[in-house]
Formats: structure tokens, sequence, C-alpha cells
């Protein structure tokens, strides 16, 4: 059981940003794939709850995507696939978006004359240039202050210290984005003019990431995705998937049918990588790519629509038996001892975000204890444990109390 919890801390909500939550709280009413329908109540349901039944209806949608052993990932190309899977856990990532997969809309947003609903990633690329801008512009306000002094002291011989704040310096409180200009309207004379033409059905040509951990957590646990095998165009069963997922991260990809089986190994990265995913995600917790934060996974409390991840998470692998590791094939990350440097830097960067750093070491078990032959299938994941330490940076303007 994990000891983390939510620091449940909320700013002020503005009225515009109330009515967005409102949405989001509509469209990703589904913490998970899965959905329980449950009957009004009534009498009968009274009587069945004493009988210990239930007129409860699970509904479990029917995804399917592709494994790519290049990009160690599974591919969703159906649309409503994609939407199912981010919208209601937020599973994947769009391959030609930063997180939700909304290259469509952009596309049909850019084609729409006067579109005001901006995309996630086009509301980012605006206040960048926003911020970009005020900051010329407060440049360019203080050169003029500046130049203003010097004119002073040129014809008056006064020095003055020139004021990096006042009416004339704009501040991020005051300053706003200029209008666009509207162009100049050109006159179309009848014989210019040409009946509008009809605008041809925009092409979706994303499709939906899945990382591995994801893919084995969806098929596994909620029996929601089918995996497709890109050479034989066939279903592919969960031992299957359990070792071509392991073998993507051992051997480089064999474009061939079938693959070869390789020689399994416990301190595989996909195992290792997929004991933290499912122990944070079975606990309710949305679970993020960290690379952004030089961390392995975020933690969100509901998901990134939502709120920013409170906590960060780094894999430690550690061998039951140090023997294991000095005849391992495979390069695992952060199994060695790391520097405090590191650390240091690792934690002072997701403290300036407000973010609690974790450390979760997952125990490798000793190849004299346990036998290969396990890692055949998932069963060998009860032979694994995993253990939390926070580390906090200590921080004495915060933690006077």
């Amino acid at each position: 059981m994990s000891l983390i919890k939510p620091s449940g801390r909320k700013g002020p909500v503005s009225g515009k940003a109330a009515g967005r939550r409102n949405n989001n709280n509509q469209i990703y009413a589904h913490p998970l794939p899965i959905i329980f329908w449950y009957p009004p109540s009534t009498r009968i349901r009274s009587v069945l709850g004493l009988l210990g039944l239930t007129l409860t209806r699970v509904e479990v949608p029917q995804c399917q995507g592709v494994f790519d052993e290049a990009t160690r990932s599974v591919w969703v190309s159906s649309r409503s696939d994609s939407n199912i899977l981010w919208r209601r856990g937020f599973f994947g990532k769009g391959d030609l978006s930063r997180s939700e997969p909304s290259w469509l809309a952009r596309q049909i947003n850019a084609r729409r004359t006067g579109g005001n609903r901006l995309t996630s990633e086009e509301m980012t690329a605006k206040r960048r240039a926003e911020r970009k801008q005020f900051k010329i512009d407060r440049a360019r306000a203080i050169a003029a202050v500046a130049a203003e002094a010097e004119a002073l002291f040129e014809t008056e011989g006064r020095v003055t210290v020139p004021a990096l704040s006042g009416p004339a310096i704009p501040s991020a409180a005051t300053w706003k984005p200029a209008a666009p200009e509207d162009p100049p309207e050109t006159p179309v004379t009848p014989q210019e003019e040409t009946p509008p033409e009809e605008e041809e059905p925009q092409e979706d040509l994303e499709h939906l990431q899945l990382t591995l951990p994801e893919a084995f957590f969806l098929l596994w646990n909620l029996d929601c995705l089918a995996v497709e095998d890109p050479l034989t165009n066939e279903l592919m069963s969960i031992q299957q998937i359990w070792i071509a997922f392991q073998a993507a991260h051992l051997n480089p990809p064999l474009f061939v049918s079938p693959r070869p089986t390789p020689a399994l190994q416990f301190d595989n990265p996909f195992i290792i990588n997929y004991i933290v995913y499912h122990h944070y995600r079975s606990l309710g917790w949305v679970v993020r790519g960290g690379i952004k934060f030089c961390v392995d996974y975020m933690l969100y409390k509901r998901g990134p629509v939502f709120n920013h991840a409170e906590f960060s998470v780094v894999v430690c692998p550690v061998y039951e038996d140090p023997a294991d590791q000095e005849v391992s094939t495979v390069d695992l990350h952060h199994a060695s001892p790391f520097s405090w440097a590191w650390l240091s830097t690792i934690n002072r960067v997701n403290t300036q975000v407000y973010k609690t750093l974790i450390l979760a070491y997952v125990t490798i078990p000793a190849r004299s204890r346990v036998s290969v032959d396990v890692l055949q299938s998932p069963a060998c994941l009860q032979h694994y444990s995993i253990r939390e330490v926070t580390v906090r940076r200590f921080i004495p303007a915060r933690m006077r109390d």
C-alpha cells in the first residue's frame, strides 16, 4: 500500500476556467475505459442487495492496436478507440501532438476562418508568443528610460538612475497584447467573383501511441485492448504479448515471423517499469511519462487537464543478488548507485515546480532462488517487490514551521 497522498492544493478559479473545468468533468468523467452502469434505486434493487446480487452492468470497450517493435509501443489508429483510451484514463499520446491526439482538430481550425476554439498545443503556442512579445516590449521600455537618463546627463548634467518599474515599464499584471491589425480590404469586381469550392474532408494522419506498460495494463488488467501482430495480422495471446514486450528490450527489431524467443532475464526494463506503472495505476493515480522533469513517471490525481502532477517518480532497480548484475547483459537504468549531485539536481528541478520526488525501489529476484522459467507468464510478478522513499529538499523559507 502506498503512503503518498495528494496535497489537495487548489488555486483560485476564474469564471472562464470554472467553465472549462465543468466541461472537462463531463468529457473525462470516467477514470478507466471500463464503465459501471448502476440502475436507479428501486425496491427490487434493495432486495437483490440483501441476497448479494446486483443489477449493475459493466461496459468494457474493445479497442485494437498494432504492436510496433521498433518504437517499443502499440499504435491505435482508430479515432474512436483513441478517444476512448485518452478520455477514460489518459492512456497513450498522439504521435503528432504533445499529449492529447489533437492533430486533426488543429488542421480543421487552420482551414476554418474565424475559428476561436484553440487546442492545447495552439493555446501553449499563443502563451509563449505573448510571453516573448512581453519581454521584447519590456526591454524596449527599459532601453527608452535608460536613453532618457543619458540624454538628461548630457544636456543638464543630472545623474538619474533608470527605473525598472513604473507606469512607463510594462509588468506582467499590466501588459496586454496588441490587437492584430485587420488587413485592408480589396474590392472584388463581379468578374473576379468565383463560386465557393467545397472543402475536401481532412484525413486523420495521427495515431495514439501506447507505451508497453500502458498497453499491457489495458489488455491484462482491464481486458479492453487487443494487440495485433503486424507481420501476421493476427491477434496475439497474452503470453505471446508478454514475451514479445520483453524481447523488444533485449534484441534489435527482427521483422521475421515467427520471432525467435530470446533468453529472458529478471532485470528486463519492461518488467521493471511495468511493476511501477501497475503499482500506481492500481492505487488510482494517473501515470504519465516524466521525461520533461528528468524522471520516469509523473503522478496525477485526476489527470493532466485538471491539475498539475503532484509527484514525480524515479524507478530504481535493486538486485537481490549483486552477482546477477555482474553477469547481466542489460544496461539497466539507475541500477548502479547514483551520486548525491545527481539526486540534488533532480530534487531541485522538481521542487521548483512544486512536485515531490519519489524513489521507487524495485527488488529483482535472485536467479539462485527463482527459476528463469517463471518469466514465460505474468505470474512472475509475484516474485518482485516495490518500496517507496520520498525525498524532500530543505528550503528554509518554506519549512520554518
